[in-house]
């Protein structure tokens, strides 16, 4: 009697089993609700970060429309800002931008493409584990080593074959500019091709294809969208890098398209007004947001039409 008189009384004494889960619900919603927000300040910062930088190169900008018509800068073929008489048509930087990103391009999308393609179809484990962050290495390198890489290195080798290369040019800043986003397209398109089903390699298999079959006629097809994403990402880049071709491909904007010429860049020429004595508010100092600009919208296409090229041509399994 006493003994459930006892067990009773610890029942009623514990806390009841429903008001323990009540506030187990009640905790894990202000988790829920406290982690969201949390979540949606971190995005909330990147968007005020882009509406920022947008608005300031749209007001500093408008300062330089007022004096220079937009044809004329959209649509000249000599730059020359500073120096009597000023010229202020941005073709030459655009061209010695896209010239040392074609040439970056057509050095990093075949090897890095190959590369994925070894990675992700070829190489075993044991070989994966070594190239994987030799690559990554590869990626954490300052943009400035490439430079002086470029400048130092592949420019005097490129002068034995060539005596009458400039030391400043668009092609050696545009082959080591390609070794360094060969990291970016290599670990993309291997993502890509790594989300390809195995079932579709075994398919093929079953038919009686090669790997290299395999490969390039059914892997890289089923994993296009995201191999392009990476190629124009890549691209994307290439165009905005800054130090490298500031130190390799020269200080001299030229409207032209061959790669053995000194050239300047748009952002190289930012880098190199920034430095100078321009004073603040002038035109000529108004110029360097009139090319940030053009280049912001560059890169801003590129991103465009890589998310629509992987919205459009998705392989959903």
């Amino acid at each position: 009697m006493d003994r459930g008189i006892r067990t009773g009384e610890s029942l009623m004494g514990a806390p009841p089993i429903a008001g323990r889960i009540q506030r187990r619900r009640q905790s894990k919603v202000i988790e829920e609700r406290l982690v969201r927000w949390i979540f949606a300040s971190c995005a909330l910062v990147s968007v005020v970060t882009t509406i920022g930088i947008v608005v300031l190169l749209l007001n500093q900008s408008i300062g330089f429309f007022q004096e220079v018509s937009v044809w004329e800068f959209l649509t000249g073929t000599r730059w020359s800002p500073i120096l009597k008489p000023n010229s202020f048509g941005v073709l030459p930087l655009v061209s010695g931008t896209l010239l040392v990103a074609v040439i970056a391009a057509a050095v990093a999308i075949p090897v890095g493409l190959a590369t994925a393609i070894f990675l992700s179809e070829y190489a075993p484990d044991r070989v994966r584990r070594i190239i994987k962050p030799a690559l990554e290495i590869l990626a954490g390198i300052p943009t400035i080593v490439y430079g002086y890489f470029a400048l130092s290195f592949v420019t005097p080798l490129l002068q034995k074959v060539m005596p009458d290369l400039l030391i400043f040019n668009a092609l050696s800043a545009g082959i080591v500019m390609g070794l360094m986003i060969i990291p970016m397209v290599s670990s993309l398109s291997e993502d890509a091709m790594l989300a390809v089903p195995r079932s579709l390699r075994q398919a093929a298999y079953a038919l009686g294809a090669t790997r290299l079959e395999v490969a390039l006629h059914v892997v890289v097809p089923a994993a296009l969208s995201g191999i392009v994403a990476a190629f124009i990402l890549g691209l994307s880049r290439a165009i905005g890098e800054t130090m490298l071709v500031t130190l390799a491909a020269g200080a001299t904007p030229r409207m032209t398209f061959n790669p053995l010429d000194s050239i300047q860049t748009m952002t190289a020429y930012i880098v190199q007004l920034s430095h100078g004595e321009t004073p603040h508010g002038s035109v000529e100092y108004n110029t360097i947001f009139a090319v940030g600009l053009v280049l912001f919208i560059m890169t801003l296409a590129m991103n465009m039409l890589g998310q629509w090229v992987v919205q459009h041509y998705r392989e959903t399994y």
